[in-house]
C-alpha cells in the first residue's frame, strides 16, 4: 500500500499489475472450489437432465399383520421404516438427487386384513382442489402422522418425494360404492414438492390379492409438474400390466416420466421385475423410476431408474439389505424422441451392413416362412424339423420346438400367432433352448390376455424343464425373433446371465410383423421375448 501510494509511477504500475494477477489468480482458485464444491454436492448437471433416486427397501414388518393393534403400535412400526427412509433421502439429495421413490407397502408392510391395516392408515383428502403441506400444517387433520413425516423429509432437504401407505376416507352410505363400514381403504402413493406440499396422490386401481384396500371408483390420472423434468405421472405395481391407468395416463396426457413404487415378486422367464420395467420403458419411451420392497425370500427384488436405451438396476437375490439407486438421466421431450429415431434409423442401417446371421431381409424371411408352410418344404426337410412340444410357463400352456444346432430358422404358431427365428450362436453349449408361442387369456394369479413369442433357456436338458426360471446361462446368440401379433402393445424382452439387462439393436414393425434383433448379447441369453398385452380381450 506505501509502495503504490508513494512509489514513482513504474513502481506504481508494476504495483498494480502485481494486485490484478493476485485477483485473478484468487478468483480462479475461488470459482475452482466452487465448481468442487457444486461437485461434490451434485449440483452441477447437464443440460436437459436430472437426477433421479430410487431405494430398494427391506421393510421391517409386524409379526402378525393379522394381529389388530392400536394406533399407537402401528405409528411405532411404521416409524422404524421411516427413519430409514430419512436417511436415505438425506443420502439421495447429497449426491445432488432432484426426486426420490420409496417402494409399495414399504412403511407398513403387507398381508394385513381389513379390520387389522385399519391402525396404519393415514387420512388423506383426495382432492386436486386443496393445497396442504402437512410438515406445515400438521393440524389441518386427524391421524396424518406419516403424510406430516414425508413431507418434512421433502421440505427439509429440498427434494420431490414420492411414496406409498395406506390410506382412509370416509364415505356415506349414499354413496352406491361406499364399503358396509362406512370408509374407503386405499393403497396410495403420494408425492411433495421440494417445499413439502402435497401436489398429487393416486389410489392403485390394479389391487393384487390385497383384501384390506378398496378399488377407487374411477381410474385416478395423476400428475405433478417439477421445475426439473415437467410432468410425472404415478401408477403401483400391478398396474403397469393394464391399459387402465398406466397406457391410458401415458397416451392420454402424454407422460414422459413415471413414479413407479412396487412391491413386485419376481417370475422368470417373462416377468422379473427389472426385466418388465425397461421393456415397459423402451416400449413407450419413457422414463421409469421403479423402487422395489426387498425380501429375497418372497423373491421380492428389482429396483431401477430406467429410460428407454439405458438402465440402472439393482436385483439381488442374496444380499438382505436395501440400496440407494442414484442416476443422471435425460428429460424425454420431442427433440429427445427425435433423437431415439434417429439414432434407431442409425442402428438399422449399420445392422444391415453388418449382419451376421442371415443374407435375407426381414420381407424375404416372413414371405420364405408363410410359403413353406404352404407346403413348399421337400420331404427331408419336413423330416429334419424339430419336434413340437408344450410345457407350462407363466403358468400358461406354451407350444414350443426346441432350439438345436448352431445355427437355423425355426416357426411355430398357435391359435392366430406365428413366431419367427433366426440364430446363429457364437459357440454350441451344453444348454438347451426352445422357442415358445402363446396367444390366449392367462387365468393364474390375474385375468389378461397375453401374445407372446419367446426364446428361453430351459431348465435342463429335457424338454419339461422349458419354462422353469433360470437365472444362469453362458450361450452367446445372434437372432432376430419376429411374430404376427394382433396388438400394437409389444414389450420387448431382453434378459441376460445374472438377472441382467441387454438392449436390442433393432426392433418395431414390418410387415404386419413386430421383431427385435440382436447381434451377439453381452452376457449368456436367458429370455428374449415379445410379450404383447391385447387388452381388448382382458
Amino acid at each position: 500500500m506505501i509502495c503504490c501510494s508513494g512509489s514513482p509511477r513504474p513502481t506504481c504500475f508494476f504495483c498494480s499489475r502485481f494486485m490484478a494477477y493476485t485477483m485473478v489468480d484468487l478468483c480462479w482458485k475461488l470459482s475452482i472450489c466452487f465448481l468442487c464444491y457444486q461437485v461434490v454436492s451434485g449440483r452441477v448437471k447437464k443440460e436437459g437432465h436430472y437426477v433421479a433416486a430410487v431405494y430398494e427397501h427391506k421393510s421391517i414388518l409386524s409379526p402378525n399383520p393379522t394381529a389388530l393393534v392400536d394406533r399407537q403400535s402401528a405409528l411405532e412400526l411404521m416409524g422404524r421404516n421411516l427413519d430409514i427412509y430419512e436417511e436415505q433421502v438425506v443420502a439421495a439429495a447429497r449426491q445432488g438427487a432432484q426426486i426420490i421413490v420409496f417402494p409399495e407397502d414399504g412403511i407398513h408392510g403387507f398381508n394385513f386384513t381389513r379390520s387389522s391395516i385399519y391402525p396404519y392408515l393415514d387420512f388423506v383428502l383426495h382432492s386436486r382442489s386443496m393445497k396442504w403441506n402437512p410438515c406445515r400444517e400438521p393440524y389441518l387433520f386427524n391421524d396424518t402422522e406419516v403424510l406430516q413425516r414425508l413431507s418434512c423429509m421433502a421440505l427439509k432437504n429440498k427434494i420431490f418425494l414420492v411414496a406409498n401407505l395406506g390410506t382412509k376416507q370416509p364415505c356415506e352410505y349414499t354413496d352406491p360404492h361406499c364399503p358396509a363400514d362406512g370408509r374407503y381403504q386405499f393403497n396410495t402413493n403420494v408425492a411433495f414438492n421440494d417445499d413439502g406440499m402435497l401436489v398429487a396422490t393416486y389410489r392403485k386401481r390394479n389391487l393384487y390379492f390385497e383384501y384390506a384396500f378398496d378399488t377407487p371408483p374411477e381410474p385416478d390420472y395423476e400428475i405433478f409438474d417439477t421445475p426439473f423434468a415437467g410432468k410425472f405421472g404415478m401408477f403401483t405395481c400391478f398396474d403397469i400390466l393394464f391399459f387402465e391407468p398406466a397406457v391410458n395416463l401415458i397416451r392420454q396426457y402424454n407422460v414422459k416420466q413415471v413414479a413407479y413404487p412396487t412391491a413386485w415378486m419376481n417370475q422368470l422367464p417373462l416377468l422379473s421385475a427389472v426385466e418388465f420395467q425397461q421393456a415397459f420403458a423402451t416400449a413407450f419411451k419413457v422414463n421409469i423410476l421403479a423402487a422395489n420392497i426387498h425380501h429375497p425370500t418372497l423373491g421380492m427384488t428389482g429396483s431401477g431408474i430406467y429410460t428407454p436405451v439405458k438402465s440402472f438396476i439393482y436385483h439381488n437375490m442374496e444380499s438382505y439389505g436395501g440400496k440407494l439407486i442414484v442416476a443422471e438421466i435425460p428429460v424425454i421431450t420431442v427433440d429427445y424422441e427425435n433423437n431415439l429415431e434417429s439414432n434407431k434409423r442409425f442402428r438399422e442401417n449399420l445392422h444391415h451392413s453388418y449382419k451376421t446371421f442371415t443374407s435375407t431381409s426381414l420381407d424375404d424371411q416372413v414371405c420364405f416362412k408363410e410359403e413353406e408352410t404352404a407346403g413348399r418344404a421337400s420331404e427331408k426337410e419336413k423330416e429334419q424339423l424339430p419336434p413340437l412340444f408344450y410345457a407350462e410357463m407363466m403358468y400358461d400352456n406354451f407350444t414350443l420346438v426346441p432350439v438345436w444346432g448352431w445355427k437355423g430358422e425355426l416357426q411355430v404358431c398357435a391359435n392366430t400367432l406365428c413366431c419367427y427365428l433366426n440364430y446363429r450362436r457364437a459357440v454350441l453349449t451344453d444348454e438347451l433352448y426352445a422357442l415358445g408361442v402363446f396367444d390366449g387369456l392367462h387365468t393364474v394369479h390375474g385375468t389378461y390376455y397375453v401374445q407372446a413369442c419367446a426364446l428361453v433357456k430351459c431348465g435342463g436338458l429335457s424338454f419339461s424343464t422349458c419354462g422353469q426360471e433360470v437365472t444362469d446361462a453362458t450361450a452367446l446368440i445372434d437372432f432376430q425373433l419376429w411374430g404376427n401379433m394382433s396388438t400394437p402393445y409389444i414389450f420387448p424382452l431382453l434378459l441376460t446371465s445374472g438377472i441382467t439387462l441387454d438392449f436390442a439393436d433393432e426392433m418395431g414393425w414390418k410387415n404386419n410383423h413386430y421383431y427385435i434383433s440382436k447381434n451377439r448379447t453381452s452376457s449368456g441369453l436367458l429370455t428374449a421375448a415379445l410379450y404383447g398385452r391385447w387388452y381388448e380381450k382382458d
